[in-house]
């Protein structure tokens, strides 16, 4: 959630960030309704003021004056009834708005529509070429025996799979690696729900925004969540940290669950968009400081790209525009990992940066060494998400006899594997 008071003072960037952001709400309106609602508490105050005056004079007036002091009372009451109402119509709206009003994107964010518009930072390593002609990840899967979406679909409908074999051990093995460099890096693992209350939904900015993105379990008023990042940046929530404990640096995997509304029709071949996978998220809360966040930014970002580096995949690096970031972002990289089914870069990674905003929707904060309550930066990205990430691992290390080859940093994961084979 933004500052209000930042809003009342700064309204055109809240306009503009809501056009570049391409999100649909009506700044002015709310600035409105915020007027509103502070003239009529500021009339329930005077109202209230007025009240007090007038019930110690009237003990100690008499005749007429009692008589008009009285009938003061009465329309005083009937003032602060006509304030109270405005309050209590208008104040959940306000609140219900405020949920949805974008904060602004930092200035070296470019402007776009969409991810067309994306601004590559970087490439990494050498894109390999093929003597042979590949196969894409699926049917490397089915000749391997690893990949079986038959039968995923039939258990729980599209977009569903079962990894098999040495195709769940090398899962595993991906995620195992990621968490182990976190934990090595210095980062704390946590085991965290996946079936959260919606108010941390609301807190870490899912709600109301990507509502329909995810799955409800409404009779219980409780979530699935679509990443770890969810309950591990509201660990803290309604807390008062101290500074000298910050930063905190998490990492945790989780099984991850997304709808997909309003996929139809995209990605559907594969593992690429799926409505469950495994990730190891990284999150980091740290002191309210704009440059200390931006370090910490390149901190999870170069966390991501070392597990990409150990297992000798090429990436490139992307500044997201604004019309591909969020509501809550203030700059988001993404890492784009080859995949030659694709014939191009696919997302595996996004890290992205908050400052507020999450952290003032979940009254995060800490006493700062003067004393002072500030409200934390937040900060999150993708160690590694599966099976996703299996997609140019497959691809990428085949062979010409349909075998792939097991990269050298998970074979000590996979029991000494060398080699996946068609059976």
């Amino acid at each position: 959630m933004i500052d209000i008071k930042d809003l009342r003072a700064n309204s055109e960037a809240y306009i503009k960030a809501a056009a570049d952001k391409r999100i649909d709400v009506d700044i002015p309106a709310i600035i409105e309704i915020d007027r509103r609602v502070l003239d009529a508490q500021r009339k329930l105050q005077d109202v209230r003021t007025a009240q007090n005056a007038a019930g110690k004079a009237i003990p100690k007036l008499t005749g007429a004056e009692k008589d008009a002091k009285i009938a003061e009372m009465a329309e005083l009451k009937a003032q602060g009834k006509a304030a109270s109402d405005v309050l209590e119509e208008l104040e959940p709206k306000l609140r219900e708005l405020l949920l949805l009003v974008p904060q602004p994107a930092a200035p070296e964010v470019p402007l776009g529509a969409d991810d067309t518009e994306n601004v590559e930072l970087r490439r990494v390593g050498e894109v390999p070429r093929f003597d042979f002609e590949p196969l894409d990840h699926m049917q490397l899967g089915e000749k391997l025996d690893i990949i079986d979406m038959p039968r995923g679909v039939k258990l729980a409908g599209s977009r569903n799979y079962i990894l098999k074999g040495a195709g769940c051990m090398l899962h595993q093995a991906v995620l195992r690696l990621a968490m182990d460099m976190m934990v090595a890096k210095g980062y704390t693992p946590l085991t965290v729900p996946v079936l959260v209350r919606e108010e941390v939904m609301y807190g870490t900015g899912y709600f109301p925004v990507g509502r329909d993105q995810a799955y409800l379990a409404e009779r219980d008023e409780l979530s699935l969540v679509g990443t770890a990042e969810v309950p591990v940046t509201a660990l803290h929530s309604d807390e008062i940290l101290e500074e000298a404990d910050l930063p905190k640096r998490y990492c945790a995997l989780s099984t991850c669950f997304r709808r997909e509304a309003g996929a139809a029709g995209k990605d559907t071949y594969g593992l690429y968009r799926i409505h469950l996978f495994d990730k190891v998220e990284q999150v980091v809360l740290c002191r309210n400081d704009v440059q200390e966040s931006i370090a910490f930014h390149q901190e999870i970002l170069a966390n991501s790209e070392d597990v990409l580096k150990a297992l000798k995949l090429p990436y490139r690096v992307v500044n997201v525009c604004t019309g591909d970031l969020g509501q809550g972002q203030v700059q988001k990289f993404d890492i784009e990992t080859w995949m030659p089914s694709r014939a191009g870069y696919g997302e595996t990674h996004s890290a992205s940066r908050f400052y507020e905003f999450q952290a003032r929707r979940l009254s995060l904060r800490y006493r700062g060494a003067d004393g002072r309550i500030r409200f934390c930066h937040t900060l999150n990205n993708t160690v590694i998400a599966s099976p996703r990430i299996l997609i140019p691992i497959l691809e990428l290390y085949q062979n010409a006899d349909g075998s792939v080859t097991v990269p050298e940093v998970l074979r000590p994961a996979m029991g000494g594997m060398e080699r996946i084979e068609p059976r």
